[in-house]
C-alpha cells in the first residue's frame, strides 16, 4: 500500500515538473559570439516567467540582467540606436544596452527617438521567438493576394 502511495506522488511530481519551462531567444548582431538574446524560466506551471536580458561579446564580456517578470505572453521591441547600442521597449518600460562593456540600464521616462527598429522578442505559439524586421516584412507580404502585390 504505502509503495502505490509512493508511486502515485512520484507520478504528481513528475507532472507538476514537465510544466517548468525554460525559453530563450536571441539576436546576432555579427555572429554567436556578439548578440542580445531573452531567456525566460517559469518555476512551475502557471507562474511569471522569470525574464532576463543577456548581453554580450565574446570573449570581453557576457552580462545577465533581470527583467520585470511576465505572463506567457511576452513581447519586447529591439531598436538600434548606433552600432552596439540598443533600445528595448517592454510594454510601458524602456531599456537600453550596450555591447562594447555589456552594460544595460532602464530608463526613468520614454526616450525621444529610439533608433531603427531590428524586431522583436515574442511569444509564438508558446514559445520564445526573434522575429526580424525583415522577416515580419516577408511575412506580411506573403499574406497580402497577389493582385495587391
Amino acid at each position: 500500500m504505502k509503495r502505490i502511495n509512493c508511486v502515485a506522488l512520484l507520478a504528481v511530481v513528475l507532472t507538476v515538473l514537465a510544466g517548468c519551462g525554460s525559453q530563450q531567444a536571441g539576436y546576432q548582431i555579427v555572429d554567436r559570439h556578439h548578440s542580445i538574446s531573452v531567456s525566460r524560466d517559469q518555476q512551475y506551471p502557471g507562474s511569471k516567467w522569470d525574464t532576463k536580458l543577456v548581453v554580450s561579446r565574446f570573449p570581453e564580456c557576457q552580462r545577465r540582467y533581470t527583467l520585470a517578470p511576465s505572463g506567457d505572453k511576452f513581447k519586447m521591441d529591439l531598436y538600434r540606436v548606433e552600432p552596439g547600442v540598443f533600445i528595448l521597449n517592454q510594454g510601458k518600460t524602456w531599456y537600453v544596452a550596450e555591447t562594447k562593456e555589456c552594460r544595460h540600464q532602464k530608463f526613468d521616462s520614454v526616450p525621444p527617438e529610439p533608433g531603427e527598429l531590428i524586431g522583436t522578442f515574442q511569444t509564438k505559439e508558446e514559445e520564445l521567438v526573434f522575429v526580424s524586421k525583415e522577416k515580419k516584412g516577408d511575412d506580411e507580404a506573403a499574406k497580402k493576394p497577389a493582385a495587391d502585390k
